[in-house]
């Protein structure tokens, strides 16, 4: 199949259920980097199967993990994806047009993420539009070193794309816990390192707020179950960062644990 001069930079580790239909998405890339760190499934072989240039870097939070990829990337455009997102049929066409023509203005591209829980596409609670810039000329574009919640900052003119990107968030309940866990200890290290404070009274408050805005204010509520379930395990997240940040500043005030 015809390629084009674009570099797609994705992150791994053990997703073997996610990477094959991704890298299908992206067949007109002449170019696929991948930074897995540690993976122990079927990951690695997928990668070499698509012929994927593959790095193994220990993991350092996802912004210096990303950054890393797009370094790494030696075309003029960048496309930064998860390996759990796909490029639609019709978003693959006008990416091919925005990088083969050299009349094209603008330094980078964002675009609405379309983002499917557990079979349904959440529309409410700020999951949709959810727009996310992940297209960028290679000398314009870089990632924050945010080790959570890291975000595309272009140099130049940012273009506004109607065309989405697919999302396929993890729809298992014992796996978003593992995330959980995993995503409220990194965000309660960047807020320590930020100076941020917190109780566990606190903490608690802010994950009743957050269930009460993504639920009733944000509606939430209009996506059934899936938008019942995203709204409690987003609250769970908010009250374990924070419950975390506040055993954090004990410790390193010499309190108890």
């Amino acid at each position: 199949m015809e390629k084009v001069s674009l570099s797609v930079a994705i992150i791994t580790k053990n997703e073997e259920d996610n990477l094959r239909p991704c890298l299908l998405s992206i067949f007109f890339a002449e170019q696929v980097v991948v930074i897995d760190s540690g993976s122990t499934d079927a990951t690695l072989k997928i990668a070499e199967e698509f012929g994927c240039e593959i790095y193994s870097e220990e993991w350092r939070g996802f912004g210096p993990q990303k950054q890393s990829a797009i370094e790494k990337c030696r075309l003029p455009w960048i496309l930064i994806l998860d390996a759990d997102e796909r490029v639609p049929a019709l978003t693959v066409e006008i990416i091919k047009k925005i990088v083969t023509d050299p009349q094209t203005p603008e330094a980078g591209f964002s675009f609405p993420r379309k983002n499917y829980f557990q079979g349904r596409w959440i529309r409410h609670a700020g999951w949709w539009p959810d727009r996310i810039v992940r297209l960028f000329r290679k000398d314009a574009g870089r990632i924050t070193s945010a080790t959570v919640h890291e975000a595309v900052e272009v140099e130049g003119i940012v273009g506004a794309l109607a065309f989405p990107i697919e999302h396929f968030t993890e729809s298992s309940l014992a796996k978003i816990l593992r995330k959980i866990d995993k995503y409220s200890t990194m965000g309660a290290y960047e807020a320590y390192k930020e100076g941020k404070s917190s109780s566990i009274f606190s903490a608690f408050t802010r994950a009743f707020f957050t269930f009460i805005q993504n639920y009733f204010l944000r509606l939430g509520l209009l996506d059934g179950r899936q938008g019942l379930t995203l709204a409690v395990t987003d609250s769970v997240n908010k009250f374990f960062k924070y419950a975390k940040l506040s055993e954090l500043i004990r410790i390193n005030r010499g309190g108890k644990k």
